[in-house]
């Protein structure tokens, strides 16, 4: 049953660039009892909505757990604040941001809930609970291509489609300011793709 996360931010914090935060998250989740079995290659994204801020690092996740998805967004949330996020307006700039994007095929709280949350006109709307799979996943760029490199074959359980389905009927305009980057993840180099890891 495979877990996805993505992760990203575009502001430095005590222990680093982004970069170096993002491999110190890695660092927390495994401490918590999440496994990292492989990490996307890192993505340079443009700020949604666009704006001055720097630009984003991205990556996605798949891991192994024995925490509940409630537990996991909670573990994933105090991992953000103990790495330097603090809450600011919607939208901003941020040191960490790690998103539970699935949870295997479950779709939490129930179907109706999600679909409310997916429908609601307001794109930062969400529940003040675990809300799988992620409701703006299918249409985000940032998060659909990174996780193209480790999950293409993931059926999303409400839509009936696989990321590699969702990334092809993106459009063009959602993939654009989207870059891979030729870099590695530290020691976690080696669960990217091409180096061990699908």
């Amino acid at each position: 049953m495979p877990v996805l996360l993505a992760m990203g931010g575009n502001l430095p914090s005590a222990v680093g660039t982004p970069l170096d935060t993002q491999v110190a998250a890695l660092e927390c989740l495994l401490k918590a009892g999440v496994e990292v079995e492989a990490v996307s290659c890192l993505y340079r994204t443009s700020p949604v909505p666009v704006s001055d801020q720097p630009d984003f690092i991205n990556c996605a996740l798949r891991v192994r757990t024995h925490l509940a998805p409630q537990a996991l967004l909670d573990v994933c949330q105090e991992t953000e604040v103990a790495l330097g996020r603090q809450k600011g307006e919607r939208w901003s700039a941020r040191t960490l941001d790690i998103d539970v994007l699935a949870y295997g095929d479950r779709v939490l709280p129930d179907e109706q809930a999600w679909r409310d949350v997916t429908c609601n006109p307001d794109p930062a709307y969400i529940l003040d609970q675990a809300v799988v799979p992620h409701p703006r996943l299918h249409l985000r760029g940032f998060v659909l291509m990174p996780l193209n490199d480790i999950a293409p074959e993931w059926r999303h359980p409400v839509l009936g489609t696989t990321v590699r389905e969702m990334l092809t009927k993106l459009p063009a305009s959602d993939r654009a300011g989207i870059e891979r980057m030729a870099v590695d993840f530290g020691r976690f180099s080696t669960l990217q793709p091409g180096r061990g890891a699908v």
